[in-house]
């Protein structure tokens, strides 16, 4: 028998009966927590309850039908950019190409989870007597998973796996744990080679694998990711256009990657969303964002979400029991209304509200959502992470997950752990721990009541703990979540230059283009040779000249922004935006300044201050190197 609505109290067991035992697969993890109170959990799954009821809901489940042989295998083909896979022959060239650019970047790893894909959906269709799916060979003239891994081995080739045996230690290393009074072991969080590569070489055995147990929340893992000499990516340092590339890339990473550790990765479909006729509570993400960007422009979190967050940061960080404590359900209802009338208005006061009720605001707002903020789609992906026995896989899964979800519920989902992490950090006023702050969202994030969420009998102590660990780790490592791998940021390099040379066939001077194409390798060979390099770094908005950079070896982004300011400073070059400067003591900060990568193989990349510019010039020379003020840095007037 099976459980379907968490939302009714009476189909969960209460929390003095939920001792079932779980699976042998989570035993580790589980013993770990037997410490940890889960009484929070049951008490905002009460809460939740209480409040439903109390507006005469019913839990509303979405008719998912079962899904035929084939086509889930289908919608992922889709969803990962490989939909022309599944046309018919006399599909356009166009189309064809675009999949050989995307195979053309792939790892072994993920071009085999490409295949086994593809192979399923072919069976089915055979199965079904219907016309038979077109193989990958005859699109690409035997370009096979095979080939294409051949073809990809030069991404990461045989220096790259002594890399990560030697676990890099000779670089510089970003810290990406939070602080915590007794911190755990310290380990390397490697993001230059691809996850699935990484776990396909512990498979083998190359390594000893050590079991990690959830721990107590002062002596979690400490990650570092090795700064190479190309820096480290975060999430917002590349342009939009070149981050639409990252979550195709992002999914057919993590599939690869839950193949190789024998997890399915399980997706929903979209569910389709109601309409209401509110503004602020239970609107689409994206609707809330397009009505606050006409009042205040490039509005990237909900304005009412915001304010949640800054009035509990203001007034309610201190509060003992902050989140856990629930407010009046009769006065978050009242509240509601009024904020629907008068948020926009700019007349509702929220100075007279209590700090319990705005919590309750907080929690009711991100329930209400139509859709799930992780997403109705990924949400079974985001509860299956706790399945995954090791942490540093867990993390990678995660971190994976995350770039794939749409831009507006990736900045939201950022601005709420933000804010949780804050509570956290105020653990001894507020008394709300790591663990209890996680309890008490968890259901809020993965209890949604558009969903159907089947609980296998004996199954809901060991979900809820897990649905609470992932919670946990989104809050402790959300740093180290919202960065870039570097191997992601290289097969979007791939791809833009596979794409830029795919447009200069199309002018037909085949002869001309063959030669440039060797010339231009010939240079590249050339340049990464070389020893020094002069080049030139513009800033158009802050200055008429451009600054003329000697690099070497050693040369680094943050050098060379120092080398700038002392230029500006010294020199008396003509400025033409002091607004556009922050000035202290008659002397611009450094730290007011971004150093930007521009064009070639890339859209637009801001620049990490220990990127080594040589390395970064011989990879993309033909790019532009362009000083701008850090947006998020305050300005004078």
């Amino acid at each position: 028998s099976t459980r379907h609505c968490p939302w009714k109290m009476n189909q969960l067991p209460p929390k003095s009966a939920v001792a079932s035992p779980v699976s042998e697969s989570t035993n580790s993890r589980v013993e770990a927590l037997d410490n940890l109170s889960m009484d929070s959990f049951w008490l905002e799954v009460e809460n939740i309850k209480q409040s439903t009821e109390a507006e005469h809901e019913e839990c509303s489940l979405a008719d998912v039908k079962t899904q035929e042989e084939g086509e889930a295998e289908a919608e992922w083909l889709q969803d990962a950019g490989l939909s022309e896979l599944l046309g018919d022959p006399a599909s356009d060239n166009d189309n064809d190409s675009d999949n050989l650019v995307l195979l053309s970047t792939l790892t072994r790893t993920q071009a085999a989870a490409v295949q086994r894909r593809l192979d399923t959906y072919s069976r089915s269709r055979r199965r079904r007597s219907k016309q038979p799916v077109r193989h990958v060979r005859d699109i690409f003239g035997g370009l096979g998973s095979e080939d294409t891994a051949v073809k990809k081995e030069e991404s990461s080739p045989d220096p790259l796996w002594h890399n990560l045996r030697t676990s890099n230690t000779h670089r510089k290393t970003q810290d990406y744990s939070c602080t915590v009074r007794n911190p755990g072991k310290e380990e390397v969080f490697n993001m230059d080679i691809a996850y699935s590569e990484q776990a396909a070489v512990l498979l083998k055995g190359s390594f000893l694998s050590e079991s990690r147990k959830l721990k107590d929340g002062n002596a979690l893992t400490r990650f570092k990711i090795p700064k190479g000499r190309l820096g480290v990516t975060r999430i917002g340092d590349l342009s939009a256009q070149d981050m639409k590339k990252i979550p195709t890339l992002a999914l057919i990473e993590l599939t690869a990657l839950c193949d190789i550790l024998g997890f399915e990765l399980k997706r929903n479909k979209a569910a389709k969303l109601k309409t209401t006729e509110k503004r602020l509570f239970g609107v689409p993400l994206n609707t809330l964002l397009e009505n606050d960007q006409k009042l205040l422009p490039n509005t990237k979190v909900p304005l009412l979400l915001q304010a949640l967050l800054s009035c509990l940061e203001k007034r309610g960080l201190e509060t003992e029991g902050i989140l856990r404590v629930s407010g009046s359900q009769t006065r978050i209802k009242s509240l509601e209304q009024k904020l629907e009338r008068d948020f926009y208005s700019g007349l509702f006061c929220w100075d007279e509200v209590h700090q319990n009720d705005v919590s309750g605001l907080l929690k009711r707002f991100i329930r209400e959502l139509p859709a799930p903020l992780l997403t109705a789609e990924y949400l079974p992906a985001f509860a299956a992470v706790q399945n995954i026995p090791d942490l540093k896989q867990r993390l990678q899964a995660l971190n994976l997950l995350i770039l794939i979800l749409p831009e507006s519920n990736r900045n939201t989902l950022k601005a709420l752990l933000e804010f949780l992490s804050k509570v956290v950090a105020r653990e001894n006023n507020n008394k709300m721990n790591l663990w209890n702050v996680s309890t008490v969202m968890a259901p809020n994030l993965f209890m949604h009541k558009g969903l159907p969420n089947k609980i296998p009998e004996g199954k809901e102590k060991q979900l809820a703990e897990g649905a609470a660990d992932v919670v946990r780790m989104m809050i402790h490592y959300q740093d180290l979540l919202w960065t870039v791998s570097s191997f992601l940021v290289a097969q979007v390099r791939k791809l833009n230059e596979s794409n830029s040379k795919r447009y200069q066939f199309c002018d037909k001077r085949i002869k001309n283009l063959l030669r440039k194409i060797h010339a231009d390798k010939d240079k590249v060979e050339k340049n990464q040779g070389e020893p020094s390099k002069i080049v030139k770094v513009h800033a158009s908005l802050l200055l008429k000249d451009s600054l003329e950079v000697h690099l070497n070896n050693a040369t680094r982004v943050a050098d060379v922004l120092r080398q700038f300011q002392k230029n500006l400073c010294q020199n008396g070059w003509n400025i033409v935006n002091t607004v556009n400067l922050l000035k202290c003591n008659n002397s611009m900060e450094c730290t007011n300044l971004l150093l930007y990568e521009v064009g070639g193989n890339i859209g637009e990349h801001c620049l990490d201050p220990d990127t080594y510019l040589l390395d970064l010039y011989h990879i993309n020379p033909h790019a532009e190197w362009i000083i701008k003020q850090n947006p998020s840095y305050p300005r004078m007037f």
